[in-house]
């Protein structure tokens, strides 16, 4: 179940029509730095797991 072209091109539309087309690229610059920032935070989590299974192994020695 995803998206296809017919409904992108209607987003696309209604998000040019609230936004207008100036502030497009700032929003998508906007989008794309916190997807980035979320990938990040998502990879730090995992290796605090890391870091705690280590210190357990340590630990149980």
């Amino acid at each position: 179940m995803g998206f296809g072209v017919g409904e992108s091109l209607v987003i696309l539309a209604v998000v040019l029509l609230l936004f207008g087309g100036k502030r497009l690229p700032q929003l998508g610059s906007s989008l794309g730095k916190a997807i980035q920032n979320f990938k990040k935070g998502m990879d730090d989590g995992d290796d605090s797991k890391k870091d705690d299974k280590e210190d357990e192994k340590k630990i149980s020695k």
